[in-house]
């Protein structure tokens, strides 16, 4: 009997050992990314320290900081992946996520928003929200970070 213990006891030690390996080889290119990201926006941006990293896949891949920069400012930075040009703009200069929210609400009509993310649209910085309509079709839009202004939307029937 206890043999068989030892041995579903090593089994199971393996199968989270497996878990936990398949997970940490998994987030090596988003942790690579991040490390890469964090040091061309301490670089280049001033970034002193980071509050938030994220990937936003649309025509061209780009990292996104947010943070604070030396001068204790709250910044975003945007870096484009393959040419590690950088956007930074102050989110005192742009509008915030629940503002994208409401602008988007005031002008349009979607059943449900499912996310909100920063991202970049023909080299302008934005939030995309992506919504579903009365119908469950999967909507895009693009607003701009800095005016408000609802540059695109991608509407699925």
């Amino acid at each position: 009997m206890k043999k068989w213990i030892w041995i579903g006891s090593l089994f199971v030690v393996m199968i989270i050992f497996f878990c936990v390996h398949t997970y940490v080889q998994a987030m090596k290119p988003y942790n690579t990314a991040k490390e890469e990201a964090v040091a061309i926006a301490t670089d280049k941006a001033d970034l002193e320290s980071v509050s938030k990293f994220s990937i936003y896949n649309g025509k061209k891949t780009y990292y996104i900081v947010e943070g604070e920069n030396t001068k204790n400012q709250s910044i975003v930075v945007w870096i484009e992946e393959k040419s590690k040009k950088i956007t930074t703009k102050q989110t005192k200069n742009g509008i915030t996520k629940e503002e994208a929210i409401n602008i988007l609400l005031s002008e349009q009509s979607p059943e449900e928003v499912n996310s909100v993310r920063l991202g970049m649209y023909d080299d302008l910085p934005v939030w995309e929200i992506y919504s579903y309509t009365n119908n469950d079709s999967i909507n895009y839009h693009y607003i701009d970070f800095q005016t408000g202004e609802i540059l695109l939307t991608i509407e699925n029937y």
